[in-house]
């Protein structure tokens, strides 16, 4: 019988990447379906309030859309576990994101614009701990820091191109629809990529041999007398450290505002034109790109060390991000992208680190919505706040982040030990 856990058999006529290519090639898949949804993103607040929404709730769709992309990834996660499903959930992920944001170009809805808002996280949900997964084998022969820190940066390149390219639609037809139209033509070419690349590498366990997995002691449950990691005698496989850890994010997100309300705060109160926010966000991910690589380069050098940063960059965006002032709040907006290529990038290093490399689908899928929760909870209250007092919702965040801090202590980050 077949053991779902297994890798599926390579055919002896495939040539496989080269770690370092198929990271690279990985990578462009997600750069090209970042100018989509990324494309999307930069005008989400904006073209729902244009529809009819208020603070609160483009602060809670931002904020659900997140929950939805992090929280279910709890599901996908254990179906990442199984080596033979990665693929087929890569493809379906990138596939429902591809098909959702031009949705976003015929519909002028409020409801269904918020439909396709989800249903393209749903799409993150669905394809990323199986990516992160495959990504964290190829990241063995590399260094798991600039693994993560190469992807990373590569899915800035696309989200700092479609933000202009859907600024560029907007300025010229001063409409939405026809930039989220456009979005369908990398959409389709990121999936032609993605399916080449599965054809080329069908097995990432190749990179990582040390943790081949073929036997049914693998499997939900193992057998008696299997051999089972160290770490996975706590917790059900995952070590406290993994769990303070996922504290320390999850705190972090819930004090962290979204792009969607930001922008919606610059263009409610005139201090930039529809146009330019895509432009702002490109740029922010310009600098989440920068920040992905230095904190990656950092990161396989000093370990977790390096995320003190993040609570840190992510207290200052609420004062600067939600100003009256142009100038300072553009400035904020930056700092926002900074924290974000931390966050997406490094963070997920952590996760490799911590976790056993037979329960890392797992790990990335609680890991993920620990925090998902927590950012929705906190889109709720920022929503709220923003609503009432700016100060006050400075203040509160700024308390959330020094609180993140403690935790991040907890994790005793100065003994973090890299495996490559």
């Amino acid at each position: 019988m077949t053991n779902p856990m297994s890798p599926p058999a390579r055919p002896a006529t495939a040539q496989p990447l080269t770690a370092f290519r198929f990271i690279f090639v990985f990578g462009l898949v997600s750069a090209l379906m970042d100018v989509v949804y990324e494309g999307a993103r930069s005008v989400t607040g904006p073209f729902l309030g244009l529809l009819g929404a208020s603070a609160l709730l483009i602060s809670v769709i931002s904020g659900a859309g997140e929950a939805v992309a992090l929280v279910l990834r709890l599901v996908f996660g254990r179906l990442a576990d199984r080596p033979r499903l990665r693929w087929a959930l890569a493809v379906t992920g990138y596939g429902l994101t591809a098909l959702s944001v031009p949705l976003l170009g015929i519909t002028d809805a409020l409801w269904v614009a918020c439909v396709f808002v989800l249903a393209e996280r749903l799409g993150k949900a669905v394809r990323s701990p199986a990516k992160d997964a495959m990504l964290a084998e190829a990241g063995t022969a590399v260094g798991r820091g600039k693994a993560f820190a190469l992807h990373e940066a590569l899915d800035q390149v696309g989200a700092f191109i479609g933000p202009l390219l859907v600024g560029l639609s907007l300025a010229l037809s001063g409409s939405y629809g026809p930039g989220f139209l456009l979005l369908a033509v990398p959409g389709l070419a990121a999936m032609l990529v993605l399916f080449w690349l599965r054809r080329r590498v069908p097995d990432t366990s190749i990179y990582e041999p040390a943790h081949h997995v073929t036997s049914e002691a693998d499997s939900a449950g193992g057998s008696e007398g299997a051999q089972v990691p160290a770490a996975a005698a706590v917790a059900g496989g995952l070590p406290r450290r993994f769990w303070l850890y996922a504290g320390f994010s999850s705190v972090t997100m819930f004090g962290y505002a979204t792009f969607g309300l930001l922008s919606y705060h610059l263009v409610v109160n005139g201090l930039l034109a529809p146009a330019w926010i895509p432009v702002v966000y490109a740029f922010a991910m310009a600098l989440d790109a920068v920040a992905a690589l230095v904190s990656g380069w950092l990161y396989d050098r000093i370990g977790l060390r390096v995320l003190i940063v993040l609570p840190l960059l992510a207290a200052v965006v609420p004062w600067l991000g939600f100003s009256t002032n142009t100038a300072l709040a553009v400035t904020g907006v930056m700092f926002w992208g900074a924290a974000m290529g931390v966050q997406e990038s490094t963070m997920r290093a952590g996760v490799a680190e911590l976790a056993p490399p037979l329960r890392r689908g797992s790990a990335y899928g609680i890991f993920t919505a620990c925090y998902g929760v927590a950012w929705l909870a906190g889109s709720i209250l920022i929503g709220a706040l923003y609503q009432q007092s700016i100060l006050a919702l400075a203040v509160t965040l700024t308390i959330v982040q020094a609180a993140a801090l403690a935790l991040f202590l907890a994790t005793r980050p100065h003994r973090s030990k890299l495996v490559h």
